[in-house]
């Protein structure tokens, strides 16, 4: 099983396309496809803040649909889920420029998206367990005891990391270090969180290298183990990456 695992990429659609490019996917057919039948693997939050977020979609859903990828959702792409299924939700936290994409186009296309979206949605699973349990993908990580579990706690926790309740004088929600405590064999390999540079601890990997905040976008390619990047054409917001004691 070789498996490349593309970090947030917020509608980042051009550091997508150059990441998959140096990851040696050939695009000439509209789809990234490797000639040594790599799959592609994404860690959710498609969507929200960058340019090209309905690109970004339909491209995923088409390769999930192939079985040419695997899909998590986010917690964007659960907010953006709720929104077509037309859920009162805010349109805030980078919603708003998907919602502006849709806007743009005739209603018959944006009908297009939101059956496209919702079934990509639907037909994915919370967390991806790979490779006899030696690979998971969840968004924002997974305790080791809710692997290969579906319910509210889990959902929570893939979704949104294992927050506290409280939250940080942004409004941001206040979230414990799982990754320092997993014991796990399973390499759990996650987004969520920006950091500056991936993080590698006990087994787990955070991809999430801020790409939509003018950092980079981040593949981890397995079974190598190793990290490809390309760097971001956003603008940087440095308050937007988190450091680890």
């Amino acid at each position: 099983m070789k498996i490349d695992v593309i970090g947030d990429i917020h509608g980042c659609f051009e550091e997508f396309r150059k990441l998959t490019e140096k990851l040696g996917y050939d695009w000439r057919e509209g789809l990234p496809r490797h000639p040594g039948r790599r799959k592609l693997a994404f860690v959710g939050d498609l969507t929200d803040r960058g340019p090209h977020s309905l690109k970004t979609i339909s491209v995923v859903a088409s390769l999930r649909k192939e079985k040419e990828a695997y899909y998590v959702p986010g917690n964007h792409c659960n907010k953006l889920y709720r929104y077509f299924l037309g859920n009162k939700v805010k349109i805030l936290h980078g919603l708003e420029t998907t919602a502006a994409e849709l806007s743009a186009l005739s209603e018959k296309e944006r009908k297009e998206y939101r059956t496209l979206f919702i079934n990509l949605y639907e037909d994915s699973p919370l967390h991806q367990v790979l490779d006899d349990g030696k690979l998971i993908i969840a968004h924002a990580g997974i305790k080791e005891e809710y692997i290969g579990k579906n319910n509210k706690r889990v959902k929570t926790f893939v979704l949104y990391g294992d927050i506290t309740g409280e939250v940080n004088d942004d409004g941001t929600p206040v979230r414990r270090d799982w990754a320092k405590e997993y014991k796990g064999d399973g390499w759990i390999i996650y987004g969520h969180t920006p950091v500056l540079e991936p993080r590698m601890i006990n087994n787990t990997v955070n991809i999430d290298t801020g790409a939509v905040f003018g950092g980079k976008l981040t593949a981890f390619r397995y079974p190598e183990m190793e990290l490809v990047s390309v760097p971001s054409t956003m603008p940087f917001v440095k308050e937007k990456f988190r450091t680890f004691p």
